[in-house]
């Protein structure tokens, strides 16, 4: 019987970087590929877009969400009022998010459940704090918040966007501010 052979620190160190370092280079090789599709892929996803099965949709740029923002903090700011504000996309993911300097530690939440509220029903927040009284289970929906203050930015009628903010003394402040906000993105 043969007794098994002891590595050295030294090989075994040796050994576990070129394992790492030719893991590396493969994936490195891997990712590179990957970033790059075929011309015949993109040929193919081309070709697709007059599919019936496919639908077109239209998003806030980071700059357009950006810049409803910052509108919508500088009509706070105009007012002497400290809030946070919200913006999401259509699927209800923030944008971007801005807290006004001296906003309270619950805006932040409050603002981007507005907006997403506003977004998942098309219509200000305000509106949907009155459809409560009829359907007053609405609230137990996950991530929504129905208090005035959200706002859906809407392109041919239909949702993009939702513009959310929290802090003012009242929620009908707080819309007042994030419609600011979606008045800037018409500008």
């Amino acid at each position: 019987m043969k007794k098994p052979q002891r590595i050295s620190v030294r090989t075994r160190v040796l050994t576990g970087a070129v394992a790492a370092a030719l893991g590396a280079g493969t994936f490195g090789a891997v990712s590179a590929s990957a970033s790059a599709p075929a011309a015949e892929s993109r040929a193919a996803v081309k070709a697709d877009t007059s599919n019936r099965h496919l639908q077109q949709t239209t998003h806030l740029t980071v700059d357009a969400a950006s810049r409803a923002a910052q509108a919508t903090l500088d009509a706070a700011e105009r007012a002497g009022q400290r809030v946070t504000v919200a913006v999401v996309d259509r699927n209800g993911n923030t944008i971007v998010t801005l807290r006004g300097d001296g906003a309270g530690p619950q805006s932040y939440e409050s603002a981007e459940k507005k907006a997403f509220t506003a977004v998942s029903w098309n219509a200000p927040t305000s509106e949907l704090v009155k459809r409560l009284e009829q359907t007053p289970n609405l609230k137990d929906i996950p991530g929504t918040l129905f208090l005035g203050g959200g706002a859906p930015v809407q392109v041919k009628g239909a949702p993009i966007a939702g513009i959310g903010v929290a802090g003012a003394p009242s929620g009908a402040q707080d819309e007042e501010f994030a419609k600011a906000g979606v008045a800037a993105l018409s500008r």
